[in-house]
Formats: structure tokens, sequence, C-alpha cells
């Protein structure tokens, strides 16, 4: 296994997913007011199901996948501060996209914060287009998904 392989997150990951987690997400807390829902995470849950795929050893990056009825939910994405700008982010997207494609899934759905604004520019760019708008207790969300071909 190289240091770029991404892979299914076993239980030895979960403080590594746990920290990765906390500081991706912890910048948002003073803008949006509220604990991002990631961070509040069953994260060893997670793990045990499969659901968690991480990059880097050390752990730099990692996604939080679940197969729905006729799409792949994309829980959570986060990038290790220390490792943003090096393409992480974007090969974990990539990632999702063949997962989804590998188990026979069309669609990969997500939502973000309305106040991530940084997340409204790069999903697009990454061919995720706005499904809708909805506040879902104490959480303003932007709704995505993305067809695959």
């Amino acid at each position: 296994m190289t240091n770029d392989e991404i892979r299914l997150a076993r239980a030895a990951d979960v403080p590594a997913v746990r920290t990765v987690t906390d500081l991706a997400y912890r910048p948002y807390i003073a803008r949006i007011g509220v604990v991002p829902q990631p961070m509040e995470a069953d994260h060893a849950a997670d793990v045990a199901a499969g659901r968690v795929f991480v990059v880097g050893e050390p752990v730099t990056g990692l996604v939080v996948v679940e197969a729905r009825d006729g799409h792949l939910f994309l829980d959570s994405i986060a990038v290790h501060p220390g490792a943003r700008g090096q393409g992480v982010g974007r090969r974990l997207l990539e990632f999702v996209d063949a997962h989804a494609r590998a188990l026979g899934l069309s669609e990969v759905r997500l939502y973000t914060n309305a106040l991530m604004w940084e997340n409204q520019e790069l999903y697009p760019r990454h061919g995720y287009e706005v499904v809708e708008r909805r506040v879902d207790g104490p959480y303003d969300r932007v709704h995505y998904r993305k067809r695959l071909d």
C-alpha cells in the first residue's frame, strides 16, 4: 500500500478519523453557530459499518459514505489542514464517484451548510448541482447531486 491509496478505514483508524474530522470542521463552529454534524458523528460505528474510507499514513483525509436507494450519499469529507492544497480532497471526490459506479449507483448526493460558502464554490466545480436549500433543525443546508455517466 502506498501513502496515496484510499482504503477502507479500520478500527485502529478511529482516533485519526475523529482528529481529522474535528480539525477540518472546527473552524466553522463560530461561523455557523453550531457544532457541524460530522464532529458529532459516531466515528467508531461508521468505521465498523464500512462507511469510512481514508487516505494517508498517517490519515490526511477521509470520506464517510452510505449507499442508499439509487444513490451514494456523501455524508462527510474531511482533509487535515496540513494537507490542504495537495489534491487530497479532489482525489477523495474522484474516489466517491468511482465507488458509486462500482456499486452500480448513478448519482452521488450530499449537503453542506449554507454558511460554508467555500463548499458552494467547490462542489459545482466537481460536477455537482444544487437541488434545494432546506433548514433541518439548527442546520441551514444546501443539497447537491451529481449524476454519473
